[in-house]
């Protein structure tokens, strides 16, 4: 190897692995059309907050924008999971997508007639995180079909930045679209987005569940899938990690309070603290080359989601903003090499039969970990200080993950090269 061959290698193994998108042009498709919709859908998501305070001028209003989504991904979550084990999943895929698609088109129709209604543009957003409750098992139940075991953690690294991305770029170009142009604007863009993924489903390959029974036409259970779960061990530590980080030391909550308390702020500086673990987890995609070459991936999540407690902790100790900006990006960044390693657990030592199903549970956890987090810190913050509710939720989070790792053992042992549910 040449001396310029060299650090290009060197290079090309810290920079995110691009190999599922070379190898699979399925999973090409299937990642761009994600990516695109992801940021219209944080596009939409900003503009339809923005016109809920225009009409009615109430934060409170906005706030129920949240619950109108989390209900749904929670109650068609595991239903979701369900569906994507019984019946095929690119069909499921494209039908799903297709509801989004539609949706974002009657948010153009009633912006362009100047319907202005709180409670359509709620019905809305409920019956957006319906779409959304089924098509993400469908879709990250193909992944695994599409790749080889070894290229799952690249093509995990390769999702985190779509939703980092999404979430950074796309609230960011909706303000500045409605700015300028107006909400129809941002939901004619949105729905334009929506046509790549609709169209990387439609390329999709047939992809019914692979069931050992080889009876196709028998709907996949709920129970089934819990069951299961329950009878895995290192299946349910992916979850038990999880909702230690999510629940125990999620201080998004409070980020008003701490800007204005500890750094003399003011919605400037709470937009930065937002930011930042965002930022962490996509810079952690982008350099994410080397967690293709881990193998213990029960130790990786350990560490990842210990390192997330601890930079909590610290961030709850510092009045310094940038000091404070950089440990929410290191705990952003190892929340990315968390879920690259869960996600790819999942998707390897679950049985296809049962991996929609498990994926439900997983947005289940997603979608309801931060919101009790939520809850948490703000109730502690309350009754405490802030200080107390970040600083002891990083500090709770590392006593949760090393008593869980106590409690079972065989979880840092768990070996890519073996992978045991």
């Amino acid at each position: 190897m040449t001396e310029t061959a060299e650090p290009r290698a060197r290079r090309t193994h810290i920079l995110a692995d691009l190999t599922p998108l070379r190898t699979s042009p399925a999973y090409r498709r299937l990642w761009f059309g994600n990516t695109v919709s992801w940021i219209g859908q944080g596009m939409t998501a900003l503009a339809v907050s923005l016109q809920v305070y225009d009409i009615t001028g109430s934060a409170f209003s906005v706030g129920l924008i949240g619950f109108c989504s989390l209900v749904p991904l929670i109650v068609f979550g595991l239903y979701g999971g369900a569906v994507a084990d019984t019946v095929d999943r690119r069909k499921l895929g494209l039908f799903s997508a297709l509801g989004s698609f539609t949706l974002s088109v009657v948010l153009v129709a009633s912006a362009l007639v100047g319907v202005e209604h709180v409670g359509l543009l709620y019905a809305i957003v409920a019956l957006q995180a319906v779409c959304f409750a089924l098509n993400a098992p469908a879709r990250a139940s193909m992944i695994a079909r599409l790749l080889p075991a070894e290229q799952l953690p690249a093509a995990n690294a390769l999702t985190t930045m779509t939703s980092t991305t999404g979430t950074l770029v796309g609230p960011m170009l909706g303000g500045l679209i409605v700015g300028w142009w107006g909400y129809r604007a941002a939901y004619t863009v949105d729905a334009v987005c929506f046509t790549a993924s609709l169209y990387a489903m439609w390329r999709m390959p047939s992809m019914l569940p692979d069931r050992k029974d080889g009876d196709t036409r028998k709907r996949a259970s709920v129970l089934d899938g819990l069951r299961f779960l329950g009878t895995r061990p290192n299946l349910r530590m992916t979850f038990f990690t999880d909702l230690c980080a999510m629940v125990l030391a999620h201080p998004r909550a409070l980020f008003p309070v701490v800007a204005v308390l500890w750094y003399g702020g003011d919605a400037k500086t709470t937009g930065l603290l937002v930011a930042a673990p965002a930022l962490g987890a996509l810079l952690g995609g982008v350099f994410s080359g080397w967690l293709g070459r881990i193998r213990r991936h029960g130790l990786a999540v350990l560490l990842a989601v210990g390192s997330w407690g601890a930079a909590i902790a610290v961030f709850g100790l510092t009045r310094e903003l940038w000091l404070g900006l950089l440990f929410l990006a290191l705990a952003g960044c190892a929340d990315t090499v968390s879920m690259v390693f869960r996600n790819t657990m999942l998707q390897a030592a679950v049985p296809d039969e049962l991996r929609g199903r498990l994926q439900g549970v997983f947005i289940v956890v997603v979608a309801g970990g931060p919101r009790l987090g939520d809850f948490l810190a703000g109730s502690v913050a309350d009754l405490a200080s802030p200080a107390v509710a970040v600083t002891g939720g990083g500090v709770l989070c590392v006593t949760g993950v090393a008593l869980l790792a106590f409690k079972w053992r065989a979880f840092a042992r768990y070996d890519a090269r073996d992978p045991q549910p």
